[in-house]
């Protein structure tokens, strides 16, 4: 493909997504929606039993614990209410159809513009996937996928919010640049491997480009920016931020939870002791770590604020976010499923480079 031409998108096929059904494939978005809700419950029910376990072999723990959660809870409300605003907004407006725009153009800006996009865009871990499968599938370079891809699950509008309340707002902005460049070192990587014959055909066989998402860059239609005067798009806010406040409610009571468990019963001196306390060679035991440990960017904002009030370097907390938050299990799962193994091996490789390179430039130049 000449890099200097635009993308020409194809018709796609219709599948179903992580996120709800393709256009063709009603029956699709019933069972993924049965199995979100059923993950839902699992999530809290597992909560729930660990309260009760709680509450019967530590009685005196369970009440601090409930105050803990609900103190955070309060404190983090103003926040929470802005960072379910934005990404009702953003549902509602549909300001997702903007990244129709992005990928179109010569390959070099358009990689640039696709990590500043990933880096500052609305979408959710779950909606990356599909999307990234939707973008492929239909003719767009991988370099430019790649950028978006890697920079897109370290930061969103409500990550923001949540971080700068959370860890601070140095921290926040750290972040939010650490996303954009690590999309930056992914994109032209890739595309200097590319260049050598690498990568041709990064999907692997069978994989279809259904999802919320993918029909924003078939059809890209004109932001609404004033949605308050359409009913449907006031309906889609509504529900929107009924749904946005029940998955931040629920991980940050979880997070809140965990967090006065590791303050109560995991010694200071043993976090330090793995970690370190300010160690630079910290920073690479977190991209570690955080490859199984991570399991949502919400969750781990007060666990990784608890981990640097033990002593944690900010640095190691920085790179925990960073790689965690591309290579986590769940997404690699899913990665995994979509791209050819060499296309995989990159981008576990990029991701775990970008959140090591992360974590000291904010110990060395920031803290």
């Amino acid at each position: 493909m000449n890099e200097s031409s635009a993308i020409k998108i194809e018709e796609p096929k219709p599948a179903g997504s992580c996120c709800g059904p393709a256009q063709a494939a009603p029956e699709a978005g019933v069972a993924e929606r049965a199995v979100t809700a059923i993950c839902n419950q699992m999530a809290w029910t597992v909560a729930g039993v660990a309260f009760v376990l709680l509450a019967v072999l530590d009685t005196p723990q369970a009440l601090p614990s409930l105050e803990f959660v609900g103190i955070n809870l309060v404190e983090i409300a103003p926040f929470l209410g802005l960072a379910i605003g934005l990404a009702a907004y953003a549902k509602a407006s549909g300001a997702d159809s903007l990244i129709a725009h992005i990928f179109s153009g010569n390959l070099g800006v358009m990689i640039f513009f696709a990590a500043l996009f990933g880096g500052l865009s609305p979408f959710c871990s779950c909606g990356v996937i599909p999307l990234i499968a939707a973008l492929l599938s239909m003719g767009v370079p991988l370099p430019a996928v790649m950028a978006f891809w890697l920079a897109s699950p370290v930061m969103d509008p409500s990550m923001f919010v949540l971080t700068a309340a959370t860890l601070g707002t140095p921290f926040a902005i750290a972040k939010t640049m650490a996303a954009v460049g690590i999309g930056l070192m992914g994109g032209y990587v890739t595309w200097a491997l590319q260049s050598r014959g690498m990568f041709a055909d990064p999907l692997l066989p069978g994989v279809g480009n259904g999802g919320c998402g993918a029909s924003s860059v078939r059809n890209p239609k004109a932001v609404v920016w004033r949605f308050w005067e359409e009913q449907p798009r006031r309906q889609t806010f509504g529900r929107e931020v009924l749904a946005v406040t029940l998955f931040l409610g629920k991980w940050l009571t979880i997070a809140f939870f965990v967090e006065s468990l590791m303050l109560a019963y995991v010694p200071a001196d043993v976090i330090a002791q793995a970690l370190g306390t300010g160690s630079i060679w910290a920073i690479p035991t977190a991209v570690v770590v955080g490859v199984p440990a991570y399991l949502n960017g919400y969750a781990a904002l007060p666990l990784v604020d608890g981990l640097i009030d033990m002593g944690v370097s900010p640095g190691a907390g920085m790179a925990f976010l960073v790689s965690g938050g591309i290579t986590s299990i769940p997404a690699a799962i899913a990665v995994f499923a979509l791209v050819k193994r060499p296309v995989f091996v990159l981008y576990i490789a990029l991701a775990l480079t970008g959140g090591t390179l992360a974590g000291v430039g904010y110990q060395v130049f920031v803290v």
